[in-house]
């Protein structure tokens, strides 16, 4: 199918943007991600969204759960979550009028070959009619070899796939600190190049996610790896109101990763 030449952004909602202290979903947060979608598509800019979410969404309705096996009880609390967490897209999107669809995945999907090409086809149809693609793992059949490190490795993977022009990833800081964010004196690395040395900064300014797979680390080495691809790579603090249309609008937000 062919690509519409109209700007494509992907944007990865960590599972800290979507929670508060308790772990349980804050809903304004979903619907402030949704608005800007719709403004960006008022723009012309097509949107892709990576949401994390599906294991706390899932954990609410199941509660306890007697399964001993962590791989086994994440499968479970993702499958109970993800309708759940597409029923809540679905209605903030009609909302403003949109239409959004959910997209599954394992890692062999982005494999070169006839998965790879029907992803592709999958994605080019919804964007070409307007309708936004909610991109998140497959949990409930992805296994060791066929998992993806995190949400933050999909994202870059859907980047590629479809040829974005713009990462966004969206965590509860407000991007790359030159020390620990609590200490005095320090401050916010606004650009970062693709082959640059960020070993010193991880062990004192990540955080990981509360219930999701992805550290400080881990989005630092997506972010270059992205950028390295010519996809400008932002990360940011997903609760800050309009941080999405500010990155967009090439205001000083988060931490960009350039080629």
């Amino acid at each position: 199918m062919e690509k519409s030449e109209k700007k494509r952004i992907v944007i990865k909602v960590g599972t800290n943007v979507l929670t508060n202290k308790d772990n349980r979903l804050v809903r304004p947060i979903i619907h402030q991600i949704v608005k800007q979608i719709a403004e960006l598509y008022e723009q012309d800019i097509l949107s892709v969204l990576i949401s994390s979410g599906s294991v706390i969404s899932g954990k609410e309705v199941v509660g306890s759960c007697n399964i001993k096996d962590k791989a086994t009880r994440r499968q479970v609390f993702s499958s109970v979550g993800q309708p759940r967490m597409m029923r809540q897209y679905y209605e903030t999107f009609h909302d403003y009028g949109m239409k959004c669809a959910q997209v599954l995945a394992t890692k062999r999907d982005f494999n070169p070959g006839v998965w790879r090409e029907n992803m592709i086809n999958c994605y080019e149809g919804l964007l070409s009619e307007g309708i936004i693609p909610i991109a998140n793992e497959d949990d409930a059949t992805s296994v060791s070899h066929s998992m993806f490190t995190d949400n933050d490795e999909l994202a870059s993977l859907v980047a590629e796939l479809i040829g974005a022009d713009m990462l966004i990833i969206l965590t509860d800081t407000h991007g790359l600190y030159n020390g620990h964010p609590d200490d005095d004196g320090t401050k916010i690395i606004r650009e970062v190049k693709a082959d640059e040395r960020l070993d010193h900064y991880i062990r004192e300014s990540g955080k990981g996610e509360a219930e999701g797979r992805g550290g400080m680390g881990s989005k630092l080495k997506i972010a270059q790896g992205a950028a390295a691809k010519d996809i400008t790579t932002y990360i940011a603090n997903g609760k800050r109101e309009r941080v999405i249309l500010d990155i967009v609008e090439g205001k000083r937000v988060g931490t960009k990763f350039t080629s």
